[in-house]
């Protein structure tokens, strides 16, 4: 009786925070093919003016790897009526803030004003998208920034080329055998005219979704938007080869090499489907079974009674394509690499071979649960779930209906997804070793 009033509960908790969480918006496409939409939220003065483009690391030129990430930064130089180096300055005298970031398969910029600044974040973004300056100075002056980059965050990061040795070893055609970085050869090599054509091939209307969440006025907005981007020509529409990689059918082993680290690392990586696919929610859940937080799986196992690793962890890569299932291990002590990944079999086994509990299936419910309320606690959460979902899965009502996707796995869904993709013939084995190893 407990249990089924435990559950009921449950239930209704859960209904009341999805319908208490619901967000509203309004979308619609102007002449050029930009997509728009509109979310109001009055309970804060702010507003979140943003731009994806469906532009990542997977569009480029093989020989031209890094435009993407490179063009996250170049569109920041200035424009026909934006002066270089003051883009920054107007955000931040404004009350403002801003960023961006890329991806593999998207680019994203945004800007977070006072309310009454909504039509300065619009203004801005139209001219990023109309009349971007691109010439030498600003292609040699993000070039060493990019460069510094990289050396900060990958070359001189300990572990830090570690998912670039997955990615290389678990596509043969793909674009995502790539790094979202690039290779810094490629960037150097690049003609300013290879940067214009990039930009006008890609930073188009018809290429990315405009997001205006907050405290705004619908009518005063779509005024504003048609005002600024509607006179914007649309570009030419964007043929996407498709890639297809074959199935893998027997075991890949591998090392790579890291001046940066002492202790080596073991990785097993398997490739997955596109995170459109419900099988890479269900991906989701096995990683966080396996190792999110101190009492799971692998953690509680390998580090906490067996003491055989510092750590170890698993989790779903998801892109718009393809995704990897990546665990990793580091050994404590005198544990061989090898050691790890057999204890790490064990686990991935007993989901296969059995059901998981109905507390530990309760658990993940509730974490998921957690894990979509706080996605939508802030406005411009809300706006980055809005443009990646139209833009990446092409279905906004994700961000109220995604929920519901993972409360409908079910624990033999479980099961049939860790046989399915996580067997010791489907994957990358990867000794990740300190530079001083290698002969």
């Amino acid at each position: 009786m407990k249990k089924n009033l435990f559950a009921l509960t449950f239930l209704v908790l859960a209904s009341f925070i999805v319908s208490a969480q619901e967000v509203k918006f309004e979308e619609y496409d102007l002449s050029n093919g930009l997509h728009v939409i509109l979310h109001r939220d009055n309970t804060a003065p702010v507003v979140t003016t943003s731009v994806m483009y469906h532009v990542g690391a997977k569009d480029e030129n093989p020989d031209r790897t890094g435009f993407a990430h490179f063009f996250e930064h170049l569109l920041f130089e200035g424009t026909e009526n934006i002066p270089r180096g003051e883009w920054f300055t107007i955000v931040t005298s404004n009350g403002g803030s801003n960023n961006a970031n890329t991806t593999d398969d998207r680019t994203y910029y945004y800007e977070v004003f006072p309310s009454n600044s909504v039509e300065l974040g619009l203004w801005m973004e139209s001219e990023r998208m109309l009349h971007p300056i691109i010439n030498q100075i600003g292609v040699d002056t993000q070039n060493e920034v990019v460069k510094e980059e990289k050396r900060l965050r990958v070359d001189n990061q300990p572990y830090g080329h570690f998912l670039e040795y997955v990615k290389r070893e678990m596509f043969k055609v793909h674009p995502y055998k790539g790094t979202t970085i690039g290779k810094m050869e490629h960037l150097d090599a690049a003609t300013l005219e290879e940067f214009q054509a990039f930009n006008k091939k890609f930073y188009i209307p018809n290429n990315a979704v405009l997001v205006v969440a907050g405290d705004i006025d619908v009518p005063k907005v779509k005024k504003m938007v048609k005002d600024y981007f509607g006179p914007i020509p649309r570009g030419k529409d964007i043929v996407r080869k498709k890639y297809i990689e074959a199935p893998i059918t027997k075991p890949i082993t591998a090392k790579g090499y890291d001046a940066n680290i002492q202790i080596p690392a073991v990785v097993a990586a398997y490739r997955t489907p596109s995170f459109k696919d419900k099988e890479a929610y269900v991906l989701d859940m096995i990683s966080s079974y396996l190792s999110s937080g101190k009492s799971s799986k692998l953690y509680k196992k390998l580090v906490d009674e067996k003491k055989m690793a510092l750590q170890v962890g698993a989790f779903n890569i998801s892109q718009e394509d393809y995704g990897m299932y990546v665990l990793f291990g580091l050994p404590l002590g005198e544990t061989k690499l090898n050691d790890l990944i057999v204890e790490i079999d064990k686990e991935i086994a007993k989901i296969q071979d059995n059901l998981i509990s109905e507390k530990d299936y309760q658990k993940l419910q509730n974490k998921f649960e957690n894990q979509f309320v706080n996605s939508n606690s802030s406005i411009s959460g809300i706006a980055n779930s809005l443009a990646k979902y139209y833009m990446l899965y092409d279905d906004v009502n994700l961000i109220n209906n995604e929920i519901k996707i993972y409360e409908s796995i079910t624990r033999e869904e479980i099961q049939a997804v860790a046989k399915k993709y996580l067997n010791p013939n489907q994957r990358l084995i990867l000794e990740y070793l300190p530079e001083k190893d290698k002969k």
